[in-house]
């Protein structure tokens, strides 16, 4: 119902990302439930599942050296409307490992100096696709490695500038916006010069008071705000086998 919708919303906008248990969704009602938070968005960077365009099959078999998500992000952010929510439901889980990792970005900026905020708050940040699609997913050393290969091409090669400190639309709070998967360089600024000051803000942003670990079972759906908080997949079960079904929810630019 809508009063039990709204609720869900309020929450996201207050905590950030939410765990539900037990939960026995096929892929349309995982759609279905996906749609009521906005229109969705198809992933173009993996092949899709079969007969669901809109849903991202996460596998990891048990001869993987590489998982897909490994390091710390927020979904899309090379796009000129990132993803606003992500939709991620267990359907086969580890029975240790597979972890799921969360960062406040709200406290990695807020903790941040007054005059560090100051500085950075004219400033925007080009996000890159090629650093994690072509330079990493299409790399030699993650071929044949990782059951996740990337549907990579030359028209996905975007690049998109964002500010630094992102205005969350809903709880008007400022959320620290860039991550090692993406961030290259600073509008105006070589990569050689950006790199000390964005390696200074990736190591802040996931200090581990700013985290939290959640442990998935099967049946387990999660849904987290991309404005207000980074993930990481955590690839700490060899040979065992792991898969999700992941819907993205479109944004709006930032700001």
């Amino acid at each position: 119902g809508d009063s039990a919708f709204a609720e869900i919303e309020q929450a996201l906008a207050d905590h950030l990302v939410l765990f539900i248990r037990d939960q026995d969704l096929d892929p349309k009602g995982q759609v279905a439930f996906a749609e009521r938070f906005g229109p969705l968005m198809q992933y173009r960077y993996v092949e899709p599942m079969p007969g669901h365009p809109m849903i991202s099959e996460l596998l990891t078999e048990p001869g993987d050296v590489y998982n897909f998500g490994g390091t710390w992000h927020s979904d899309t952010p090379q796009l000129e409307r990132p993803p606003k929510y992500t939709m991620l439901y267990a359907v086969e889980c580890p029975p240790v490992g597979g972890d799921t990792s969360y960062a406040n970005q709200y406290m990695a900026w807020d903790t941040l100096s007054d005059d560090m905020r100051r500085m950075l708050d004219s400033v925007q940040v080009v996000h890159s696709a090629a650093l994690s699609f072509a330079g990493h997913y299409g790399s030699e050393e993650v071929q044949g490695k990782s059951t996740m290969q990337s549907a990579y091409a030359a028209d996905l090669d975007i690049e998109t500038a964002h500010p630094v400190g992102r205005t969350h639309p809903v709880t008007g709070r400022k959320a620290l916006y860039v991550c090692d998967a993406y961030a290259a360089h600073f509008v105006g600024m070589s990569q050689e010069e950006s790199l000390p000051l964005l390696r200074y803000l990736w190591a802040h942003s996931i200090q581990p008071d700013f985290t939290c670990r959640f442990h998935w079972r099967p049946g387990t759906l999660a849904v987290w705000d991309n404005r207000s908080c980074m993930h990481y997949a955590h690839n700490d079960y060899p040979g065992q086998r792991r898969l999700m079904h992941r819907v993205i929810i479109e944004g709006e630019r930032p700001y």
